[in-house]
């Protein structure tokens, strides 16, 4: 009797293991992707000839219920991901017009930071720079020139004066010779008159 109890020990534990391996015909269907699914429902069906299967209308109900599910998952995560997409959209439109508006803003700061305003007037750097490097070179220009003109009429003054001073000696050494004349003229006179009173 223990050989009996033994033996159906056994023999059920080698079911259990096998039955483990190869799910129930109800599960067998139900586990896996929808590929899996059907596979296992062709091989679970009975052929009638090479091209009919004989399937049972509780499998049947199990795939389609299966499949409907498949669908509604899939339809969910397609109506999300249209969702995140259009807010992805939305957030990539806000960002671009984020965007164009810092370009805007950088280009006036770039326009503010590269120009000069003198007397009201904006200019650039470099046309500001070009002008007043023109004023210093006109204004030195200028400066030499009147220096040299300066120094020209100092040269020119002390040569006048040279000249005036040449031409009033000669007008004072005159002066003493024609009073010297008028004298000599006046003695002569002086004398001829008393020769003539004598």
């Amino acid at each position: 009797m223990l050989k009996h109890h033994l033996l159906f020990g056994l023999l059920l534990l080698s079911l259990t293991v096998l039955g483990q391996n190869r799910p129930m015909l109800p599960y067998a269907i139900q586990k896996g992707t929808l590929n899996d699914q059907f596979t296992n429902l062709s091989n679970l069906s009975r052929s009638q000839d090479a091209d009919f299967k004989l399937i049972r209308k509780t499998n049947l109900e199990i795939i389609r219920k299966n499949v409907i599910d498949s669908i509604s998952r899939y339809q969910k995560e397609i109506a999300d991901l249209k969702a995140n997409s259009s807010s992805s959209v939305n957030t990539v439109k806000t960002l671009r017009d984020s965007v164009s508006a810092l370009d805007t803003q950088l280009q006036a700061e770039r326009q503010k930071t590269d120009s000069i305003s003198f007397l009201g007037i904006a200019f650039s750097k470099g046309t500001y720079h070009t002008i007043v490097w023109a004023l210093i070179i006109v204004l030195a220009i200028a400066f030499l020139a009147t220096l040299a003109s300066f120094r020209k009429a100092k040269v020119d003054t002390n040569e006048h004066k040279k000249t005036t001073e040449e031409l009033q000696e000669e007008l004072q050494t005159l002066r003493k010779k024609s009073m010297e004349k008028e004298q000599i003229l006046k003695r002569q006179l002086l004398d001829e008159q008393m020769k003539r009173n004598s």
